[in-house]
């Protein structure tokens, strides 16, 4: 609704090349938000409409930030499609827009979205180089004016796709490290993010076959989440936890106490 207004806005009035721009731009920023609400609410065909809008707003504002913005939210859509290969081409076009070459800090986010999907694609050479950029760029990264977006990446952010990277490499021990380093770092009001890393360190602990523990983690998520939704994006962590617990043999009462509560806290969200 917003977007629809500023563009006709632009459409109706008579305005210098600058202020048409920054009008795309605004209604640009609107399918921006919209995109990544569908994206962290997994409603994937919306989330695809407002982010074909959003490229072609981002190219008609000719605002670069907009574009990094459109290909780090393109690579995340067709993460969840499973569609790494795409998903890997679209971190690789965020590192070659020109204002990734200017902050460490978007180059640093490019890199660490693109070992996402190199270690989905279980190119494990690929993926640690990647994630060996991102933490060199973070390194690089200064202070510095950056639009509002972008808040929630910094060093405990990278430790936390760190995270998830080396879980899918097979390296249950450093995705632990790198789940309690995020965990460290993340500030209390960022529950949402503090529960994805606890996720992650859950997992990290699963696949080191220590079940009490990794069940007593993943349950610290419904405490964080207390008296708010669960997003989509930690909903489906939460249940693919909860399906590779059920495959592991045995039946162990850890297991069982996670399951009761798993069902009783979904029921609730």
């Amino acid at each position: 609704m917003g977007a629809g207004r500023v563009l006709d806005l632009q459409q109706n009035g008579s305005a210098s090349e600058r202020v048409r721009c920054r009008m795309f731009g605004l209604a640009a920023e609107f399918n921006g938000v919209a995109a990544w609400s569908c994206i962290d609410a997994r409603e994937l065909d919306r989330a695809q409409q407002h982010l074909d809008t959003f490229m072609r707003l981002a190219g008609l504002a000719k605002d670069p930030d907009a574009q990094f913005r459109v290909w780090n939210l393109v690579a995340m859509l067709a993460h969840q499609r499973h569609e790494y290969t795409e998903a890997v081409a679209a971190g690789k076009a965020a590192q070659a827009v020109g204002i990734t070459r200017r902050d460490p800090m978007l180059s640093s986010l490019a890199h660490a979205r693109t070992a996402i999907e190199q270690a989905h694609l279980n190119d494990r050479q690929a993926a640690l180089r990647s994630i060996g950029l991102a933490s060199d760029a973070m390194g690089r990264a200064r202070e510095m004016p950056r639009p509002s977006w972008i808040a929630f990446y910094g060093p405990a952010e990278l430790h936390a796709l760190t995270a998830v990277i080396r879980d899918r490499l097979g390296d249950a021990e450093a995705a632990e490290a790198a789940s309690h380093q995020a965990l460290a770092l993340l500030p209390d009001q960022f529950r949402r993010n503090r529960a994805l890393a606890t996720v992650s360190l859950a997992f990290a602990q699963l696949h080191q076959g220590d079940v009490e523990l990794a069940t007593s983690t993943a349950g610290r998520v419904f405490t964080l989440m207390s008296g708010a939704p669960i997003p989509g994006r930690l909903r489906t962590r939460l249940g693919d936890f909860h399906r590779e617990l059920l495959t592991l043999p045995g039946n162990a009462p850890a297991a069982r106490e996670w399951a009761d509560q798993f069902r009783t806290e979904w029921s609730r969200s």
